[in-house]
C-alpha cells in the first residue's frame, strides 16, 4: 500500500514518541486496547505525545460494542452472561467490516528501522512451534480464508458437534481473533445472514453468534474488573485451601494422569497450541477439582502454550470452571474425565490421536484403561504404571474432597457474615 514496516524495541513510550519526531508525524492512531498493562501503556504514550502537542487517537475494532456502551439500567457492568447477551441485541446492531485502504499516506522522511535477524529471537531455543506450521497459517488472508470455509460448511454442524473433539466441527478461529487478524465484525456479520436467511445453516450460526457474544463478555468483564487474572471474582474463594502439589501439576502439564482425555486434551496442547473447548473445561476442572490445584496454575501454562492465549478469554474460563467467576459454573458441577470421554470422544477417535499407546484398546476400554481385563490390556499392548500410568487420582474420592474444601469455605463465609 505504499507504506513500511518500522521495527524499533524500547519502552513504547520513548519509542514511538522518538518516531513521531523523526517523521514528523502530527497524529498516532491506534486500536483501541483493552488489557490492563496495555491500557497503562496507552496512558503513557498519551502523555508523551501530549509533551510533544501530538495528539493519540484510540478506536475501537477489536470488539463489537465498546465496554462503557453495554451497562445495566442503573450503568453498572453486567455479571451475567445472558443478561449482557440481550443487551447486546438490542443495542445498535455492531458496524459492518470496513473495506481495507488502498493506500496509506508516508511521511516525507522515513524513521529508520531495526532488522528483525538483529533481534535473534530464536537464538539458542528449540523451535518449539515447529509441529504448528501445518497446522495454523498466521496473517489475515489465512484467517479470512478459514473463516469463510467454516460458513461455507462446518457451522450447519457447528451447534450439534462443536462439543465433540474428535470431529473437526468448530471455527478454529480463536488465534486469528485475537491477533486482530479476523474481525469479531466479520464472524458477526457474516454468521449473521446464514441466520437470516435460514436453511440447515442457521441454527449453528446463531450458536457461533453467541460463542462471539461470550468473548464480548470476557472481554468487558476484565475491562471492569482489571484483577480478573490473578484475584477470584468472588471474594469467598480467595481462602480456598488449594494444594501446592508441584509433581502433580507436572503431570497434568505433560499430560500423564492417567486418564486419557485429560491427557490427550493436555497433549494436543503440546503438540498443536490449541486445545478443543470441550476438554479444555475438563482438564480444568480435573486440575482444579480432582487435585485441588489452584486455577491460576493452569491459567499461566494455558497463556504459555495456547496459539489463541487472550487474557480476558483465559481468565474469564478458567475462573467459570473454577466456580470463582462472573456467571461461573457451580462448583459442585465437578467433570467425571471417563464419562466425558464416553460421551463427547464416543469413539475413542480423539484419545487415540494424542494418546497414541492406548490407539489399540477398544471401547469402552480406551477411556479407563485401568478396569479393562488383562487380556484386553495385553492384547493392545498396554502395560499400566510403564507404557501408560495409572490414574494419579481417585475420581470418587478426589470429589467428596473437592466438595469438602468447597462446604468449607461457605461455612468460613456463613460464619463471617452471621459476625
Amino acid at each position: 500500500m505504499g507504506s513500511r514496516l518500522v521495527l524499533r524495541r524500547g519502552p513504547a513510550a520513548e519509542v514511538i514518541a522518538g518516531i513521531v519526531a523523526e517523521s514528523g508525524a502530527a497524529a498516532v492512531t491506534v486500536t483501541r486496547d483493552y488489557e490492563p498493562l496495555a491500557v497503562r501503556r496507552d496512558e503513557a504514550i498519551h502523555e508523551a505525545l501530549g509533551e510533544r502537542g501530538v495528539a493519540l487517537r484510540r478506536y475501537p475494532g477489536r470488539l463489537l460494542f465498546e465496554p462503557e456502551a453495554i451497562r445495566t439500567s442503573d450503568g453498572r457492568p453486567y455479571r451475567v452472561y445472558s443478561p449482557f447477551a440481550r443487551a447486546c441485541h438490542l443495542a445498535e446492531p455492531p458496524r459492518r467490516p470496513i473495506a481495507a485502504p488502498k493506500e496509506l499516506a508516508t511521511p516525507d522522511v522515513w524513521p529508520q528501522s531495526e532488522r528483525l535477524a538483529d533481534w535473534r529471537l530464536y537464538e539458542g531455543r528449540p523451535d518449539w512451534a515447529k509441529s504448528f506450521e501445518p497446522l495454523w497459517q498466521p496473517g489475515e488472508a489465512a484467517g479470512l480464508t478459514r473463516l469463510a470455509a467454516f460458513l461455507d460448511g462446518d457451522v450447519a454442524r457447528y451447534r450439534a458437534e462443536r462439543d465433540r473433539p474428535d470431529l473437526q466441527s468448530t471455527s478454529r478461529l480463536s488465534p486469528h481473533l485475537h491477533f486482530g487478524e479476523v474481525s469479531p465484525h466479520a464472524c458477526w456479520h457474516g454468521a449473521g445472514a446464514l441466520a437470516e436467511a435460514g436453511g440447515t445453516a442457521a441454527s449453528g450460526a446463531e450458536k457461533f453468534r453467541a460463542e462471539v457474544l461470550w468473548r464480548e463478555f470476557s472481554h468487558h468483564l476484565l475491562v471492569q474488573f482489571p484483577d480478573l487474572p490473578e484475584k477470584p471474582f468472588r471474594s469467598e474463594f480467595a481462602a480456598f485451601p488449594w494444594e501446592g502439589d508441584k509433581e502433580a501439576l507436572r503431570r497434568w502439564q505433560k499430560g500423564a494422569t492417567g486418564y486419557p482425555i485429560v491427557d490427550a486434551g493436555m497433549r494436543e496442547l503440546w503438540t498443536t497450541g490449541t486445545m478443543h473447548n470441550r476438554v479444555r473445561m475438563i482438564v480444568a476442572s480435573f486440575l482444579i477439582k480432582d487435585l485441588l490445584i489452584p486455577w491460576q496454575e493452569g491459567e499461566r501454562w494455558f497463556w504459555d502454550t495456547l496459539l489463541d492465549a487472550d487474557l480476558a478469554n483465559n481468565s474469564a474460563s478458567w475462573q467459570w470452571v473454577a466456580g470463582s467467576g462472573a456467571d461461573a459454573a457451580p462448583y459442585f458441577r465437578i467433570f467425571n474425565p471417563v464419562t466425558q470421554g464416553l460421551k463427547f470422544d464416543p469413539d475413542g477417535a480423539y484419545v487415540r490421536r494424542f494418546v497414541p499407546e492406548l490407539a489399540r484398546l477398544p471401547m469402552p476400554h480406551i477411556h479407563e484403561p485401568w478396569r479393562a481385563p488383562k487380556e484386553v490390556l495385553e492384547a493392545a499392548g498396554v502395560t499400566l504404571a510403564k507404557s501408560y500410568p495409572w490414574p494419579m487420582v481417585d475420581h470418587g474420592e478426589a470429589r467428596k474432597r473437592a466438595l469438602a474444601a468447597f462446604e468449607e469455605i461457605k461455612a468460613a463465609g456463613e460464619r463471617d457474615g452471621g459476625a
